[in-house]
């Protein structure tokens, strides 16, 4: 890993960086897991192992027609037995929670119903944010289920309201790694505020989930609180506070169910499109009409089929512009709904996990090498929209396998021929949380002989004793007129602890190997990468409002494949996060790059010439309680940039002064100065958005962004309403307008979109 080019970094000579890094080996020494609020060690330990006595809840039939309206006055829910005795995970591990929860399942012949009592001694201070589906459970009072349908202990569908009754369901893969936030299941929900807190009443129809009751006589069950006010989290089955609700290997047990079989599911979903379209600088509008129509169909118990035919992403909210200041393509995550449902069994790699999950997207090792990037489908290199003619998909479980299947068609464009785009993914589960697996990716040219790409692979994900998880993969390609190097490997090994977490990898990419249904931004490299820290938590610092410190390094060195270094990033920060929910960070960037190729950061000015690059950065990061009415997000980033220096801040102020209405504005700026002629430059993204719930069922959004630079705005509203389950009107406006007096015709969109999901 070459260790003498590490040392010899101007950074290590950085008296700040110095300075930072002395701070965390200082409170690495010094503070250890006993010094946290009471609570031992060995305690925390016994908690983790999922070997540990798990809770059970047996499910009561209903013999009687459940009114679903949040009173629970019906008479199983009078004379079962509740889960209660919840755990805090936040903030005081181990503990009571601070208010009682009850929790009872049922069922009858087509629907599982879950209820629950939250008693809340201050039922006044009850937080409440958002009515959207899928709302974001951070900043507010919240109770969620998981469900684990074929008690592997690992995957499993959530559900989740709040106490206005906003409806949120996700599924997962593999306790979390993958994690698919907009899976829509049909389901209802209904809430009642009561003198001492309020009560839900869950439906879920049991045709919306995948088991088999003839094989599995008992689910994997788990339910969650989040109490704001206290930013407290509390299990019914505990969970460490590294970890969350998909942590399914410490889950509970749901017993009682009847000995059936999920109905039979079979949905279809046609669609209707009407606009009009002008491209920027145009002369004139074109009129649009489409139609095409989606097919779900459940083979067998835990086997789906999906279908397009035409599909459309019209309702698909715009990519959001970002500060690019480095050599490669930005990353978009993918947004469109038919590649989402079920995308974590196409995943291969380590995901985020834990609380991971919520500050970065991926571990070390993500982007540079995303082996299956389904936006690759149907999108070309600038996000321009490509027609998909029709695609099938398989995903389920056959003897003892996970399978997916995907296969589709892109038409021709602009004499550029359409493509055929194939994946095959089998992965088997090993023992209680391991897996390997195989995925083979295909694209071919349709008509064109020899204009293809193929890549093939295996991977293993492994829990190894003490927490450690180990996640490898080796994939090969096979491109026309390529012989060499066409291959890729990655290792790692990954631990998230209480008091302390740790990464390790190597990612290396041959010079041949090519990927066209893949994320990645170069080839013949070899990547070394660290991540350490703890997260030690005082009481002396609880009480002046600091619930844990985080002090951490995480390290990346990049060199070819002859050993030569190509690239370093070494970042050293402190982070603090409070007891209200907010954070703060002080970081040191250390960087390093090698160019062969002049590129341009920007632009208006010259581009950067090859050579090597070294520079320092530090950055100030701070994020006060998003459940506040108005919140802030801010970070400013000061120092070096490439042979130059920057001034970077990036900012969002959020406003939330109803449940019905969230606005945020946000500002992306960049002042650099760079050591070449004519490089000094500026740059400028403004974002604002807006949403307006008129009720849990219609919504409307708007997205504005401005370009300074480029004197560009752009806004994308949509209106959404939900008319039937799974059933949508959407309206649709997008505009793209110059302001730099060349009168350039604005583009403009205006589009109506109408589903209608029919089950059977």
């Amino acid at each position: 890993m070459h260790p003498s080019s590490v040392r010899s970094h101007p950074w290590v000579r950085s008296p700040c960086a110095s300075t930072l890094f002395a701070i965390v080996v200082f409170t690495s020494a010094f503070v250890t897991p006993d010094g946290l609020h009471g609570q031992a060690s060995g305690a925390s330990n016994a908690l983790a192992t999922s070997e540990r006595p798990r809770p059970s809840l047996v499910a009561m039939e209903a013999m009687e027609p459940i009114q679903l309206d949040g009173v629970l006055d019906e008479a199983v829910w009078r004379t079962g037995s509740p889960a209660t005795g919840f755990v805090q995970a936040e903030p005081r591990e181990g503990q009571p929670a601070s208010e009682r929860t009850e929790v009872w399942v049922a069922y009858d012949d087509e629907n599982l119903y879950v209820a629950a009592y939250l008693h809340d001694s201050q039922p006044d201070a009850l937080v409440v944010n958002d009515i959207r589906k899928d709302f974001d459970q951070e900043s507010q009072d919240v109770f969620s289920v998981i469900l684990d349908t074929f008690a592997d202990r690992r995957n499993g569908y959530v559900f989740m309201t709040n106490p206005a009754g906003a409806r949120g369901d996700v599924q997962m893969a593999n306790e979390g790694r993958e994690v698919n936030q907009n899976w829509d299941a049909i389901w209802s929900v209904e809430t009642r505020r009561v003198a001492d807190g309020w009560t839900v009443e869950m439906e879920i129809p049991f045709r919306a989930l995948r088991f088999d009751l003839e094989t599995v006589d008992r689910w994997g069950v788990n339910f969650s609180r989040r109490i704001r006010r206290n930013n407290e989290i509390a299990y019914w089955a505990p969970v460490p506070r590294a970890y969350d609700l998909m942590r399914l290997s410490l889950a509970g047990y749901l017993l009682g169910l009847p000995s059936a079989a999920a109905g039979r599911d079979l949905r279809v979903k046609p669609y209707v499109l009407a606009g009009t379209v002008r491209d920027t600088g145009g002369d004139g509008f074109d009129g649009q009409r489409e139609f095409g129509v989606d097919v779900k169909y459940g083979l067998t118990r835990s086997l789906t089929l999906d279908i397009t035919a035409n599909p459309d992403f019209a309702q698909v909210e715009q990519d959001e512009q970002q500060v690019n200041l480095t050599q490669f393509s930005l990353f978009f995550p993918e947004k469109r709904e038919f590649f989402l449902e079920n995308s974590g069994l196409f995943f291969v790699g380590a995901g985020a996990q834990g609380r991971n999950r919520r500050f970065r997207q991926f571990l070390a090792g993500g982007q540079d090498l995303l082996v299956f990037f389904s936006r690759r489908i149907g999108l070309d290199s600038d996000g321009q929209a490509v027609p998909i003619k029709a695609g099938i998909r398989l995903t389920g479980k056959v003897a003892g396998l996970q399978v997916g299947g995907i296969a589709m068609r892109t038409d021709d464009v602009g004499g550029a021929p359409g493509n055929d785009f194939g994946v095959v993914r089998l992965r088997k589960n090993i023992r209680t949380s391991s897996d390997v697996g195989a995925i083979f990716l295909t694209r071919d040219a349709v008509g064109v002989s020899g204009d293809h790409n193929r890549v093939f692979g295996i991977d293993g994900n492994f829990r190894l004793p003490a927490e450690i998880e180990w996640n490898s993969y080796v994939v090969g390609s096979e491109t026309p007129g390529v012989d060499d190097g066409q291959y890729a490997f990655r290792s790692s090994l990954n631990r998230e602890g209480n008091f302390h977490h740790f990464t390790v990898g190597v990612l290396q990419i041959g010079e041949g190997f090519a990927d066209d249904l893949g994320f990645l931004r170069r080839t013949g490299v070899r990547k070394w990468s660290l991540e350490w820290g703890l997260r030690p938590r005082l009481e002396g610092l609880r009480t002046k409002g600091i619930r844990e410190m985080h002090p951490h390094i995480r390290w990346n060195y990049f060199e070819d494949l002859d050993g030569r270094k190509l690239a370093k990033n070494f970042h050293t920060g402190y982070s603090v996060f409070f007891n209200s929910g907010g954070f703060a960070e002080l970081s040191i960037d250390s960087a390093f790059e090698r160019i062969a190729e002049d590129f341009r950061i920007d632009s208006r000015i010259a581009p950067i010439p090859p050579g090597s690059y070294g520079w320092t950065n530090w950055r100030l990061m701070l994020s006060t309680d998003d459940s506040r009415t108005v919140s802030l997000f801010g970070s400013y980033t000061g120092g070096g940039l490439w042979s130059g220096t920057q001034k970077t801040f990036n900012g969002t102020l959020t406003i939330k002064p109803t449940y019905q209405f969230r606005a945020s504005l946000g500002l992306q700026r960049t002042a650099a100065r760079l050591d070449t002629p004519d490089a000094d430059f500026t740059t400028s993204f403004w974002t604002m958005r807006a949403n307006y719930s008129f009720d849990r069922n219609m919504f409307v959004d708007a997205l504005v962004q401005y370009d300074a630079a480029q004197d560009l705005f752009n806004s994308n509203v949509r209106f959404k309403l939900i008319h039937h389950a799974l059933s949508d009107l959407f309206i649709v406006w997008n505009e793209q307008r110059f302001f730099t007096g060349e009168n350039i015709r604005p583009g403009r969109s205006f589009q109506v979109k109408v589903t209608q999901m029919v089950a059977f």
